[in-house]
This record gives C-alpha cells, sequence and structure tokens, in this order.
C-alpha cells in the first residue's frame, strides 16, 4: 500500500477520506484496468434486478440467482435452495446467461465472481450481480478475480462504515498485471489452462455427486415392495410418545419419502444397527481447555481443526483451521463419518491418516469398528442424500435451519443396499488413482480431464486444490514482476 498522490485526489473528486486515499501498489507496472479487459463498457442491462422476496415461491420454472451463489471457494456458481431460488414467471428478466458467462458481485459479498458451467436460460440474476461482457482473457481475468489481490484493491477502493458495501462499478478500477517475461504469452496460456482445469475439476465433483444421489434414487424407486403409501395422521397415542406436536416428521411428505425406504426389499436399518456408533464433537470452549490457541496456518503440535461449516455439500472439507491446546482432545479416526448437527446436515468421511484432527461440538461423529469402507462411504453419502430431498431438514430441531438432536439419531433409517451398489456409490466417492505424467502443457487439460472421469470426489477436490496453489504462485510471481517456469505438475505414480 501506498499513500496517494495529489493525481489520485484529483480522480478521487477531492474525498479526503483517510480509507480513500490508499493506493494497492505492486512491483509489476505492466496491468491493464478490469474495465479496460472487457469486450465494451458496462451497460445498465449487464446489471441484475432484485424482484423482492414476495416474489419467491416453492416450486417453479423460473429461478433467480442470489449473490450468495457466488462463494470465494468456488469458481463455479454454488446452487442449493438458498442461493438459487424458484420465482413467480411474470417477474422473470432473462440476462441470455450462457456457457462461460462471467459474473460479478458487487454488493454484500463484494468482489466475488463465478463463471457458468452451461446455459442458465430461466435464470435470472439479483441487483448485486453484473453479467461481464468479455471473451478474449476470459480465464486471464477470473483467475485474477479469484486472487486476494484483487479483492484487496476492491476494498480499498469501496467506503467502509455501512453493514452492507455497496461497489457499484469501482471494480472496473481495479488492475490486472500481465507477465513481462519473454514468453509472457505462454505464461497467460498457463494461467488459463490452470483456471479451466479447475473448472474442470469442479464440475466433475457436481456431476458425480449428482450421479450418485442418482444411483440411490433409482436404486430404491425401482425395488420396491408391491405395497401402496398410505398417508394417516398420527394419533393422540403417538403424539405422546414423540413428546412433541410441532415437527415436520408428521407430515405427508415425510412420511411418503420414510414409506419408501421403509419399502425397499432389501430392508432398512436405523444407523446403530448398520454398525455405527454415536460420538459427540468435544466442546472446544476455552473454560474447559484451559488455554487455547488459535491459528489459520499449520503450527507444529497444533490440532487440525474441522467444523461443520468448512464442510461442502459435496463430502469435501473446504479448509482446516489449527488449535493449540495442552487439554488432550478426542481426535477423528480412519472411516469416521463426520456429520453436520446445527443448521447444516453436512457430512464427509474421514479418509486421510492425520492423526491430530478434531472437529468441535457441533460435529456429530459417527464410528465404526466393524463395517467396511465401501459401506461407511455409502451410509455418508445416503445421509447427503436423505439431507437433499429434504428428509434430514423434517426431523431437525430449532431455529436458524434446526439442528439434528442425538436423541433423533434413532429416527435415521438407512436402506441396505446390496453390495454391488456400495461398490459403485464409494468408487464415485473415493478411488485413489496416479496421476499421468504431462511432459508438456500441450496435452495437460486433455490428460487431465480423463483422470477427472476415473477419480473420486475426494481425489478430484484435493487435485483441485493443488493447482489453485500452483495457480495462486503463478499469480503472485506476476504480481511481484518475478519470473515464472513452466513447470510438470504431478509425478507418474503419485496419488491423487
Amino acid at each position: 500500500m501506498a499513500i496517494a498522490s495529489f493525481k489520485d485526489i484529483i480522480n478521487n473528486k477531492f474525498n479526503l477520506a483517510p480509507s480513500q486515499l490508499k493506493v494497492a501498489v505492486i512491483p509489476n507496472r505492466n496491468t491493464v484496468l478490469v474495465g479496460d479487459l472487457l469486450d465494451r463498457q458496462l451497460k445498465f442491462s449487464d446489471n441484475g434486478n432484485e424482484i423482492g422476496s414476495v416474489n419467491y415461491i416453492s416450486k417453479s420454472t423460473h429461478f433467480f440467482i442470489r449473490a450468495k451463489a457466488l462463494q470465494s471457494e468456488f469458481f463455479l456458481l454454488f446452487c442449493d435452495n438458498e442461493t438459487v431460488i424458484p420465482i413467480r414467471p411474470q417477474v422473470f428478466k432473462s440476462y441470455d446467461l450462457k456457457k462461460d458467462d462471467i459474473i460479478l458481485s458487487k454488493d454484500s459479498n463484494i468482489g466475488e465472481a463465478a463463471i457458468l458451467d452451461r446455459d442458465y436460460p430461466n435464470y435470472t440474476i439479483s441487483g448485486a450481480l453484473y453479467k461481464l461482457p468479455i471473451t478474449k482473457r476470459r480465464y486471464y481475468l477470473l483467475a485474477f478475480l479469484k486472487h486476494h489481490y484483487f479483492k484487496e484493491q476492491l476494498d480499498i477502493l469501496v467506503p467502509k462504515g455501512s453493514t452492507i458495501r455497496h461497489a457499484k462499478t469501482r471494480f472496473l478500477d481495479c488492475k490486472i498485471p500481465f507477465p513481462n517475461q519473454k514468453n509472457s504469452d505462454e505464461i497467460i496460456k498457463h494461467v488459463e489452462l490452470f483456471t479451466k482445469a479447475v473448472i474442470n475439476k469442479e464440475k466433475e465433483i457436481r456431476r458425480k455427486n449428482q450421479l450418485t444421489f442418482e444411483l440411490i434414487r433409482k436404486e430404491l424407486l425401482g425395488n420396491q415392495k408391491s405395497v401402496d403409501f398410505q398417508h394417516i395422521h398420527p394419533s393422540v397415542r403417538e403424539l405422546k410418545k414423540q413428546g412433541r406436536i410441532d415437527a415436520g416428521f408428521y407430515c405427508e411428505k415425510f412420511k411418503r419419502m420414510q414409506f419408501t425406504i421403509k419399502n425397499y426389499k432389501n430392508g432398512y436399518s436405523t444407523l446403530d444397527k448398520q454398525g455405527l456408533t454415536f460420538k459427540p464433537g468435544p466442546s472446544l470452549e476455552i473454560r474447559l481447555l484451559g488455554t487455547r490457541i488459535d491459528s489459520k496456518e499449520e503450527r507444529a503440535g497444533f490440532y487440525r481443526l474441522v467444523t461443520p461449516k468448512q464442510i461442502t455439500n459435496f463430502g469435501t472439507v473446504l479448509s482446516y483451521s489449527y488449535l493449540g491446546t495442552a487439554y488432550k482432545i478426542p481426535t477423528l479416526q480412519k472411516k469416521d463419518i463426520v456429520f453436520g448437527e446445527s443448521g447444516t446436515g453436512r457430512s464427509f468421511v474421514y479418509l486421510e491418516d492425520h492423526t491430530k484432527t478434531i472437529t468441535n461440538a457441533h460435529g456429530h461423529v459417527l464410528r465404526t469398528t466393524e463395517c467396511s469402507l465401501e459401506k461407511v462411504i455409502t451410509i455418508r453419502c445416503l445421509l447427503a442424500y436423505l439431507k437433499t430431498i429434504g428428509f434430514i431438514d423434517l426431523m431437525t430441531v430449532g431455529g436458524s435451519g434446526g439442528h439434528l438432536s442425538p436423541s433423533y439419531f434413532d429416527r435415521v433409517i438407512i436402506p441396505n443396499l446390496p453390495e454391488k451398489k456400495q461398490n459403485e456409490i464409494t468408487k464415485l466417492y473415493h478411488n485413489p488413482i496416479g496421476h499421468s505424467k504431462y511432459s508438456n502443457l500441450s496435452n495437460f487439460l486433455k490428460e487431465d480431464n480423463k483422470w477427472n472421469k476415473r477419480a473420486g470426489i475426494i481425489e478430484l477436490d484435493k487435485s483441485a486444490k493443488e493447482l489453485k496453489k500452483l495457480l495462486n504462485n503463478v499469480l503472485d510471481k506476476i504480481i511481484n514482476d518475478e519470473e515464472s517456469k513452466l513447470n510438470i505438475l504431478w509425478d507418474k505414480n503419485k496419488k491423487g
């Protein structure tokens, strides 16, 4: 950072606020403004519109993309029932959203960006979002939009002090550096290839996640006993037994989903009958630990912490934080299922050899001493499926999305899928295979996509994280005006 010049003050309309006199300075002076990279100037029609929550409905042929759908951890849109909302078709406004369009947020989560993985013909965008008109250097720009340097610039440009900050079109004034070395075109191509590779892995993770749910759905619906569903309202005896009258598990939707599992020809079992035992996550309050040091970076002797908020809908972990204490905290064991209690219901299978990884009190641990890895992964995927179709949500209690109380775990019933189906599901989630050896960048995407098709979600996620590190390393060198080298990415026998 540096103090602004008199010229900067003039350009800033003589605004003398200290926060507005900061300037982001980097060694590389070969920069281009975001606005100058666009095919044309932004128009009013590029900006989304607000339709108001009164137009939200439960089901529709048209949808509204909120700013929440743009998240720092993903290059693609993150779509769920909170980020993409069904709306009344009468208020729909088309933005002709096409595959590879870049969407950027100017409000709320300022500076977040995402690229579209397909055409979105019946989707409209929030007033917080802009659709950027760009075709050349699209992936190079996206790489920098996802880099902290772009967001730091925007943070300086946008006034602070309000609850919700509005960037308007100040993001157009952010600078995007370009390499100065002799083979600069190759370096730009390098960045674009890495960006495309990360996007491809995110696509494949989502495809495999959806394919897993489709396998489960077809297996359940295609193997039902010849009994028809009948909805019966709860009796007084049942209400007394359950001890509550305001629960979702009395409704027809829940009863119908529960019937599909109970009517499955191969039977079903509760979690404990499936060979799992419940282990509550440890409390990490300072009054219990005595001493506690938190760190975002890995430090010797610290515990590695994963909370439910760090678990994705795809059964992966976004990131870990680190906690130092002399107190002995129960750690995760290989094959543990970690299930988010409060609000999320997201889960993952712990498959690493790291022996000092922990969760917190909001993370339930389902542990087995007798289930095969295939069965454990299948149960986790079944829990995710039940969460996706709304079965888990109808059992939760409390506000803010609710939480699945441990006392309610006996209501979670798991269909007994055959071993063949368990193996299919397992390969989609976890299939460790060696990477190909890339002799040069010309065959990188082609060979990497072949690997993506065979890898499991866990391996794809690890690979995407490795690529992001490599990508950010190249971007850092461009920012600092240092020479980048085009390196082979993976050794032949390295595991995903």
